[in-house]
């Protein structure tokens, strides 16, 4: 006897990836639940927490990267890096914290920045779009390499993870820690002449900063700068790095000639071939 389907029946498949979908739910509230148990039975001791945090901070490698500074109103406003965050929340102790791809479609990811102190249940989620597309003085360039994609939305993820951590560590934690990397780039400062070099190098290699424009920016030789200079520059490399700021906020930057040296550096590429 021949009968009829039924029209209303689910289909297999479908119900098949309801069943994963309710597994990796009914999984993911589980292990949720084992870390609120876990954080609930071992608390966060504050004063150990804190001790650890500014030892940490008293590492120059740390300290080295671990405040931006960006010119605001005519004022250097400074903060915590995204590596100075991350050291302070893995020292403070139960909280978790990401970044998250929730889907890629038109062109753009949509992506989720998140902290959570599971000990106190403070969150705070950030969701944003980053388009595929990089943008640079020739232009934008449309990205379809994975890894190209990956690379920008990490990059666009990282200030908006700080943003999520600096909103569940208290303020005052923040600011030691900062206070605390700031007596550290003093205390280390290298103003001989092999540190020096390191610094020219690396602005120029990074950013394209010469000698010449870092003299002009204190008024006085290269080679005569302080240490408090020495730690300014750091926190500038930083802010560069992160995207906080652009050459031209802190540099004067003589377009002409750039452009004059990309038409030499050209035209000799040419010679060559």
């Amino acid at each position: 006897m021949t009968t009829v389907a039924n029209v209303f029946a689910p289909e297999p498949q479908k119900e098949k990836n309801t069943a994963m979908v309710e597994s990796q739910s009914a999984r993911e509230s589980q292990e949720v639940q084992a870390m609120m148990v876990i954080a609930k039975r071992f608390p966060r001791d504050p004063i150990d927490a804190m001790d650890r945090i500014i030892k940490s901070c008293t590492r120059p490698t740390l300290a080295q990267s671990a405040v931006y500074s960006y010119p605001r109103g005519g004022q250097n406003v400074e903060g915590p890096s995204i590596r100075l965050a991350e050291t302070i929340t893995q020292e403070w102790g139960n909280i978790q914290y990401g970044i998250r791809e929730l889907s890629q479609a038109n062109g753009e990811s949509t992506v989720e920045a998140f902290a959570w102190d599971i000990q106190t249940n403070t969150r705070q989620v950030k969701v944003f779009q980053v388009p595929h597309v990089r943008y640079s003085k020739k232009g934008k360039t449309i990205l379809t390499d994975p890894r190209d994609i990956y690379e920008l939305v990490a990059n666009n993820g990282a200030r908006r993870l700080r943003a999520c951590i600096l909103g569940v560590i208290p303020g005052d934690v923040i600011e030691a820690a900062v206070e605390q990397c700031s007596v550290t780039l003093t205390a280390n400062a290298d103003t001989s002449q092999e540190g020096l070099k390191k610094m020219a190098d690396y602005f120029n290699e990074h950013f394209g900063v010469t000698t010449d424009m870092i003299a002009k920016r204190y008024q006085c030789r290269f080679e005569s700068l302080r240490p408090a200079q020495i730690v300014q520059l750091r926190k500038i490399s930083q802010s560069l790095k992160d995207g906080m700021s652009n050459i031209e906020d802190w540099f004067d930057v003589d377009h002409k000639a750039n452009d004059l040296n990309a038409l030499v550096d050209k035209t000799e590429t040419d010679n060559n071939k």
